[in-house]
């Protein structure tokens, strides 16, 4: 990430997110910070009222507030902005103070890109990486060291395709794309067929990726290409690191996977779904808008939209947390059903 060094205002800040800036507003910030290791020249945020204290007695230029709570911030000597969501205000402002390094337009000597290749207006290439023929660049896109573009990829405009990040062929990616280190995007989907001598025969792995504008996807994840189709990850949507999505997978708008999810083939997920770390999901199941699931969750059914699921198999949220609750409990009323039992075989011996 660079750094402006010119830095903004206060005001211009809290303008750009819609905050209201109490005092302080011609004072300017250059970087952002932790209320911890904030000095002169940061904006930090504050959301918890637990931690107003430290914030007023932090040594940032600005800190961004909840909305009513300045005056919460004892012995602050520095500005002071509100805003309904501190945090998306300071996730904006960071977007504007340390806006993402642009490489100027560049073919590196050691960079093989073949004749037929199209590069947009300023494309990068870094050294060591590979351009396939029939690829397509985008204006402004930067592919650096050591990456691979297949033959015919279609990459769209302002993509970054970090180091050894490979996109075989058949893959599209939308505008605005960010690929990690590592990533592998169109590696054929696990699809094998067991004949009568127990020999696995690869079924056909010929389809294709799409990747749609603004996605990111976190380093060492891979995206298998269709069996016969096209997996497909809505526009908007965020991977995490060392996430496994299957062969045929449909990931609508705006999703959430975080670290290690993995989802099996031909899974669809709907609108806006967030899926907590380690989560698991069987093929062909179907998530539906708004869905969550907890870390670790198992999910093996078809999830209604809006709903929280957790656990192993996954259940209704409620629903889960009243048997871990239960099994939690069980040592116990194995003892209880143990005294109860002698109290059962005391009483019969008794009649005898």
């Amino acid at each position: 990430m660079s750094q402006d060094a010119e830095g903004r205002t206060v005001a211009e800040l809290a303008a750009l997110f819609g905050g209201r800036a109490v005092k302080g507003g011609d004072a300017v910030v250059r970087r952002v910070s932790s209320i911890e290791a904030a000095g002169a020249g940061d904006l930090a945020f504050v959301e918890d009222e637990k931690l107003f204290g430290a914030a007023g007695a932090c040594r940032a230029s600005c800190v961004i507030v909840p909305e009513g709570a300045a005056g919460k911030l004892e012995g602050f000597g520095g500005a002071v902005v509100e805003a309904a969501r501190p945090k998306l205000a300071f996730a904006l402002a960071a977007e504007v103070l340390h806006p993402p390094r642009r490489m100027e337009g560049h073919v590196h000597p050691t960079a093989a890109v073949a004749e037929g290749a199209q590069l947009g207006e300023g494309v990068y290439v870094g050294a060591g990486a590979s351009v396939g023929e029939g690829a397509r660049l985008g204006s402004g896109t930067q592919v650096h060291s050591n990456c691979v573009v297949g033959r015919g990829v279609n990459v769209g405009r302002d993509c970054v395709l970090r180091p050894n990040v490979v996109l075989y062929e058949g893959v599209t990616l939308g505008d605005r794309v960010v690929l990690h280190a590592g990533v592998v995007v169109g590696a054929d989907g696990f699809g094998y067929v067991r004949d009568a001598e127990g020999v696995y025969h690869k079924f056909p792995q010929v389809g294709a990726v799409v990747i749609e504008d603004d996605v990111e996807v976190g380093a060492n994840s891979c995206i298998d290409r269709g069996a016969l189709g096209t997996t497909r990850v809505g526009r908007g949507s965020k991977i995490d690191n060392l996430v496994q999505v299957g062969h045929n997978v449909q990931i609508g708008p705006h999703c959430i996977l975080v670290g290690q999810t993995g989802l099996a083939g031909s899974c669809r997920l709907g609108t806006g779904v967030v899926l907590g770390g380690q989560t698991a999901v069987r093929d062909h199941v179907r998530i539906g808008d708004g869905a969550m699931a907890a870390a670790r969750s198992a999910i093996a059914e078809d999830v209604d939209p809006n709903t929280i699921v957790s656990g192993m198999p996954a259940l209704p949220h409620r629903q889960s947390l009243r048997e871990q609750a239960a099994l939690r409990r069980l040592p116990d009323v194995v003892v209880q059903l143990r005294k109860l039992q002698e109290r059962v075989e005391e009483l019969e011996n008794a009649k005898r």
